[in-house]
């Protein structure tokens, strides 16, 4: 569960472009469970792409766990929300994140080679660090659903084990 929910979130800032994450008024338990899957959506678009484009058996490996790690997590996060009957609602937020992942993939789309993994994995880097920061400020102490709220603090963990590992690359890629 740790690894999935992690993922659940990990798409938050994918790739380089940090979308705003504070809103006029704080997020409402509907509005974080879309800015989750919209996190989510992101970060599995990039993993795709870095294992697609990425010649780096330790980046492609890395990608392949966020692809894997975020898709379980829309699994959950889907069964999570039907059971709370909460419907995903969109924010300035979680449309930020779509915005930013689409211009971020276009950038890494023009990329190739060590250039390509360099991008991807900074970008990585301060996704993850930005979701803890997330998590802590934000997310968690919006939730007001008990299940929703203990889902997000069981899923720091994994996110703070995906941060450092993704640093872990990015000392190898320098």
């Amino acid at each position: 569960m740790k690894k999935l929910t992690a993922a659940l979130i990990a798409g938050l800032f994918a790739l380089g472009t940090t979308p705003a994450f504070s809103q006029s008024a704080a997020p409402n338990d509907a509005q974080i469970a879309g800015i989750v899957v919209a996190a989510n959506t992101v970060d599995i678009d990039a993993g795709k792409l870095a294992q697609k484009k990425s010649q780096n058996k330790e980046v492609k490996a890395f990608a392949k766990q966020m692809v894997t790690d975020h898709t379980g997590v829309n699994k959950q996060a889907t069964a999570l929300v039907k059971k709370l009957k909460i419907t995903p609602e969109d924010s300035d937020t979680s449309k930020s994140l779509k915005e930013s992942g689409d211009a971020t993939l276009a950038k890494l789309k023009d990329l190739n080679g060590a250039q390509f993994d360099k991008a991807y994995v900074d970008n990585e880097v301060t996704y993850h660090q930005t979701v803890i920061d997330a998590l802590d400020k934000t997310l968690i102490p919006n939730a007001r659903n008990a299940e929703l709220k203990d889902t997000l603090v069981k899923v720091r963990p994994a996110f703070v084990a995906h941060l450092e590992h993704a640093k872990h690359i990015q000392a190898s890629l320098k």
